[in-house]
């Protein structure tokens, strides 16, 4: 909206043309001027107007003939009659006609500028409204063209949508979820979530999002079962900036049916393949064994070197079937399955006195530190093969001789066990690959070192079945510190 106000001024005598321009000039409007009705029109087509002061008495056009035309073209400019006292009765009637008001000459400067100034609040108020109204359209288009947009993308989905509002009543999903749920009838929201889903889980996880439990800036992942589907659901809270709590909640719902019976059929594969090699291979090991100790005749130095050499990659076959079914087992949620009261420190004691011949061939010396923190509730044989990797690692990995300790300490309600070395290192690039299957560290100085890479994420399942945690410190040229953290589950007996 411009600044400066533009009044025409529609008078057949001069004095009040020049008198109105003189008084509204000095209060800072733009004045144009008409000496009869015709005039005033071409003028009106020609320049924009906001207020127009109208004598009803003139030649060639009369006032109330521009009013109308007016009235009919321009109804948003305000029209101010001006009459004689003889003639307010008229003024009235164009009042009735859609004139906004009269003053009569000869002017009062004062009520003049009032009548003047009420108009053109008038005008601003209206032109302000019909900005506010074409803004308001513009948002409500832009509003049902998005709501479209949403739509569209929501009902086209593959993965299902559940929204719900505060009183957890679902009020928004699309085709995909009552595909995934089963829901054979007609779902007009609002609607209570118990007739959506009866997954206890679910409905639990959307409430404490609801309560405030979970905070608003977290996500739930978790699988449920709906049916014949086994479905992923990835549930957060629903946010509005202005609101302080939660209004709502928004899950995804993502159909892993098929993934799960693929990973059931690897499970299956790996298991069969890793049996049926592993018994040929046992055997094959026992007879190269039977000839390696002379029970079938005595050996040629070079015969005894082959077969020791047969032996050694038997060995190497075997630790990869055992590996790839630890990872099978820890993938199905069943490598920890025995859990007792048990003493880290002794199976920290027996793990480090098998790997000391070793440690010494590279001239490595195994420093222990373990102070008393009693049993545990862990899975020895779980930690075990944990301590046997970590350990191994340490020593294979400082080729040159150095140092590798072995701490355990208690760190609040948890079990800290530390493996360091003074190694070769990892790079900080390859320090999050380390977990990753079949992933191994490369260097220069341990090319000789054998192993499958499996250790490092049968370990780490291993630690996370235990519901601890494992992290890892590296400087390359200095070493490597992998630190556990258990938690401390001492038995009830």
């Amino acid at each position: 909206m411009k600044d400066s106000i533009c009044i025409l001024v529609v008078d057949d005598e001069r004095v009040v043309r020049d008198g109105c321009r003189r008084v509204l000039t000095g209060k800072g409007y733009q004045v144009l001027t008409a000496e009869d009705g015709k005039n005033a029109l071409e003028v009106l087509a020609s320049e924009p107007v906001d207020l127009m002061l109208l004598d009803l008495k003139m030649p060639v056009m009369g006032g109330e003939e521009v009013l109308e035309h007016v009235q009919t073209h321009h109804p948003d400019i305000p029209v101010i009659i001006i009459t004689g006292h003889g003639t307010v009765d008229n003024a009235v009637e164009c009042m009735k006609k859609g004139a906004y008001d009269f003053v009569t000459k000869p002017f009062q400067v004062d009520p003049f500028l009032l009548t003047i100034g009420r108009a053109v609040e008038k005008r601003r108020l209206e032109q302000q409204g019909r900005l506010y109204e074409e803004e308001r359209r513009r948002n409500l288009y832009d509003l049902d063209l998005e709501k479209s947009r949403v739509k569209t993308i929501i009902n086209c989905m593959a993965n299902g949508v559940l929204v719900t509002n505060r009183n957890l009543e679902v009020v928004l999903h699309n085709p995909a979820l009552t595909r995934l749920m089963d829901i054979e009838q007609e779902v007009r929201p609002p609607v209570a979530l118990d007739q959506i889903t009866d997954n206890e889980a679910l409905i639990r996880t959307l409430r404490r999002f609801q309560s405030g439990d979970l905070g608003r800036d977290e996500f739930v992942s978790q699988e449920i079962q709906a049916g014949k589907h086994a479905l992923r659901a990835i549930s957060a809270p629903a946010l509005v900036p202005s609101e302080p709590d939660v209004v709502g909640t928004v899950t995804v719902l993502e159909d892993i049916t098929a993934f799960k019976k693929l990973d059931e059929m690897k499970s299956d594969f790996v298991n069969m393949v890793a049996h049926e090699l592993r018994s040929p291979l046992v055997s094959i090991r026992q007879q190269n064994s039977v000839l390696l100790e002379g029970l079938a005749g005595p050996l040629q130095p070079k015969q005894q070197e082959f077969l020791e050499r047969g032996v050694r990659k038997i060995d190497q076959l075997l630790e990869l079937i055992n590996d790839l079914l630890d990872i099978a087992r820890i993938e199905a949620g069943k490598h920890v399955q025995h859990r007792i009261p048990m003493d880290v420190e002794k199976v920290i004691q027996e793990t480090a006195a098998l790997i000391q011949p070793r440690a010494e061939e590279q001239g490595v010396s195994l420093c222990l530190a373990c102070d008393g923190v009693g049993p545990v509730q862990a899975d020895p044989k779980g930690m075990a093969e944990v301590l046997n990797n970590l350990i191994t690692n340490a020593v294979n990995y400082s080729p040159g001789g150095g140092r590798v300790d072995i701490t355990m300490k208690r760190h609040g309600d948890n079990l800290e066990i530390r493996v360091s070395d003074t190694g070769v290192g990892i790079p900080p690039e390859e320090l999050p690959k380390i977990w990753d299957k079949f992933y191994r560290v490369k260097h220069p100085e341990t090319r000789q070192v054998m192993g499958t890479g499996l250790g490092l994420a049968i370990t780490r399942g291993i630690v996370e079945a235990h519901q601890g945690t494992i992290e890892v410190d590296s400087v390359p040229g200095q070493g490597t510190t992998f630190r556990i953290l258990l938690p401390i589950l001492v038995s009830d007996d």
